[in-house]
């Protein structure tokens, strides 16, 4: 027999061994945060900032309605609706009902050979709200996984028809379609987020929005040109989100829906940000009186309560997978899609908006913030306010002292994060007329406070 040591097997030995970590510098003043953030955030990575420079975040310990409830006594009103997705406020009583009933039921069980009720009610329901044949409901737990569903779903329906070469995508300028690598390269690559990652990233082809009849014969022009190899058009319907908050009509969508009728090129609206009442009526591409071939569709899906998306194809889409040869399947399946729990919580969301009045009370939000944002436009620096369903954007020239602002914001009683050139509220629909007031305000005062500070060099 050979010899065994008592020495461990996978020590690293004294010269590699790992020490802890001395980053305490780098760490925000917390001497006055509750005991869980003190103890926990030298442990956390944040998203979207850099942990050396920036704030201590805001320790929230419960939501109630359009409020988020500090840990200092302090209450925000939520003008963000939790990155667009809490459209009936937080904590909505049949959605948490619901959700508890299910949780007793089955909180989770995989989907692969597996069906339950709350996945095909809901489907069967989806289908039934959009338009067109939008039939086909794959669920997944993000919105950028519903994306990169829909682009293997673009290009397997063109390969399942003998086009191997349509691999590419055509996106806009200022497009955001999410942080996973290939919704990355979706986005716009140069003003977005995601630049630095440049060669890194499959490559796409990504051209300003058409807006005029000029516009509109190059994009149809360009797509002819590149037909061989375009899987697809993703565009997110009338309003682009993160990537910098810029409108379009409902003509320049149904343009663009006929060149990619025109080109046999899949259309596919990213809705993630956009559906269920955020532009006042249930889907954007209502507005365009379009059908997408594919869309996306999450956040305010599941109300804000749980992770929870899905990537929708049209009957025509689906029949190029539907064959006795195995190899065209669709070949995908998260963990956790269509979630009994995510399912259950999207049901009674759908039904609130069934019961109560969201597109309406969207519609109402936007003549508020019409009325309410309209003073920016005299203030120095400013160079556009818009307004579009429960979505209010003054936009600047240029946004400095970010971390500055965000906090006067705080101070305010109004949770809204700057970003990009953009001041942007998108508030759950439920919110009251005083509340939405209170955003209005303080949007207004703190823009104009900003304004008179010296540019940051």
């Amino acid at each position: 027999m050979g010899v065994v040591s008592s020495s461990p097997i996978f020590s690293a030995g004294p010269d590699i061994a790992p020490s802890p970590s001395t980053k305490t510098d780098s760490v925000p003043d917390i001497s006055n945060a509750p005991d869980w953030q003190q103890q926990g955030y030298e442990h956390l990575w944040m998203p979207y900032c850099q942990m050396k420079t920036a704030p201590l975040p805001l320790a929230v310990e419960r939501t109630e309605g359009v409020y988020l409830h500090l840990s200092d006594g302090r209450r925000l009103i939520d003008g963000l609706a939790s990155w667009w997705s809490a459209c009936h406020g937080y904590n909505h009583p049949h959605v948490v009902d619901a959700m508890h009933r299910q949780l007793d039921r089955m909180p989770h069980v995989m989907f692969g050979g597996i069906n339950h009720e709350p996945a095909l009610t809901l489907a069967q329901r989806l289908a039934a709200l959009l338009p067109g044949d939008l039939n086909r409901v794959f669920f997944c737990d993000s919105g950028s996984v519903a994306v990169e569903v829909a682009m293997k779903i673009a290009i397997q329906f063109h390969r399942n028809r003998g086009q191997r070469g349509r691999t590419r995508f055509l996106s806009f300028a200022n497009a955001y379609h999410g942080d996973t690598t290939g919704a990355m390269s979706l986005c716009d690559p140069e003003r977005s987020m995601h630049a630095r990652f440049e060669g890194a990233l499959l490559q796409q082809l990504n051209v300003d929005i058409p807006r005029d009849d000029d516009s509109m014969q190059r994009f149809q022009s360009l797509l002819k040109q590149n037909r061989d190899c375009l899987a697809g058009v993703f565009i997110e319907p009338l309003v682009q989100g993160a990537g910098g908050m810029r409108f379009h009509s409902p003509d320049v969508l149904r343009c663009i829906t006929q060149c990619c009728r025109d080109n046999d090129v899949l259309l596919i609206a990213d809705e993630l940000a956009t559906g269920f009442g955020r532009t006042g009526t249930l889907f954007a591409i209502e507005q365009a009186d379009i059908v997408p071939d594919v869309i996306c569709l999450g956040k305010a899906l599941s109300a804000g309560m749980i992770g929870m998306a899905a990537t929708v194809a049209t009957e025509r889409v689906f029949d190029a997978f539907w064959s006795d040869d195995a190899s065209k399947a669709l070949m995908h399946g998260p963990t956790f899609m269509a979630n009994p729990l995510a399912c259950a919580a999207a049901g009674a969301s759908l039904d609130l908006f069934e019961r109560e009045p969201r597109l309406e009370q969207a519609r109402t939000i936007e003549a508020g913030l019409r009325e309410l944002l309209a003073p920016c436009r005299q203030i120095d620096r400013v160079v556009d306010v818009r307004v579009k369903g429960a979505i209010g954007v003054v936009q600047v020239d240029s946004l400095d002292h970010v971390d500055r602002l965000r906090d006067l914001f705080v101070r305010q009683g109004v949770l809204i994060r700057p970003f990009g050139d953009c001041i942007y509220t998108t508030p759950p629909l439920v919110i009251s007329a005083g509340e939405l007031e209170k955003i209005g305000d303080a949007i207004v005062s703190a823009t104009r406070q900003w304004a008179r500070w010296p540019r940051e060099s």
